[in-house]
């Protein structure tokens, strides 16, 4: 090809083609060559940032739980669990949502004693939506642990508002361990919820597709 007595290439141009032949004959015999990798950046849930910071937001507090079986850090633990053993925290009790602490029941959950932990654990989806004075004495912080689902029909989002607003009635200190989005975050559609129109399955003036994480 690079005979230049025939004519069929220019000197620079077989320099060329001998270069780019030699450098991939090396990098086929070379498999072992490792290319930098950038990592994708990490997302820490609420509960992760608590963990990191060795939960000092909630020392010395008597701390209510408004948690499901969402309520999980990055390795799998749960949000009762470690907030049961956080040095320096005391878990008094803790809260239901619709379908139950486990997520399991398609029907209205009456309180009950947490097994694991001995601890009460008061139904916000059973006689009644709101957390009562009994549930809250002794409290000085609630916290917020649950996985929402985008979109404003999920009642966790008003049990989050029903909540927040005791705890500000009874001066509670307040914390939502924030999670993504599960429908991205990037779009919002649907019409919005009238204002005269609120409920528990539609607390706020909302899109259905907020776009929002509830932090």
């Amino acid at each position: 090809m690079c005979n230049q007595a025939k004519g069929i290439a220019h000197p620079r141009i077989c320099k060329f083609l001998r270069s780019i032949l030699i450098l991939s004959v090396f990098i086929c015999v070379h498999p072992w060559i490792e290319f930098p990798v950038h990592a994708a950046p990490e997302t820490l849930t609420g509960i992760d940032v608590l963990e990191a910071q060795d939960f000092a937001a909630l020392k010395g507090k008597r701390v209510g739980l408004i948690t499901n079986q969402t309520g999980i850090d990055r390795k799998g633990h749960s949000t009762i669990d470690l907030l049961a053993h956080a040095p320096g925290v005391k878990l008094v009790a803790l809260f239901s949502p619709e379908h139950g602490i486990r997520g399991d029941a398609d029907e209205r959950v009456s309180s009950m004693t947490d097994a694991a932990t001995g601890l009460p654990v008061y139904s916000l989806y059973g006689e009644t939506d709101r957390p009562t004075d009994a549930m809250l004495a002794g409290l000085d912080a609630l916290v917020f642990d649950i996985q929402d689902a985008g979109v404003r029909f999920y009642t966790y989002i008003s049990t989050m508002g029903y909540t927040m607003e005791a705890a500000a009635s009874h001066h509670l200190a307040y914390y939502v361990l924030d999670r993504p989005d599960p429908l991205g975050g990037e779009r919002i559609e649907g019409p919005m919820l009238d204002r005269d129109r609120t409920n528990f399955v539609g607390y706020f003036p909302m899109p259905v597709r907020m776009g929002m994480t509830l932090g």
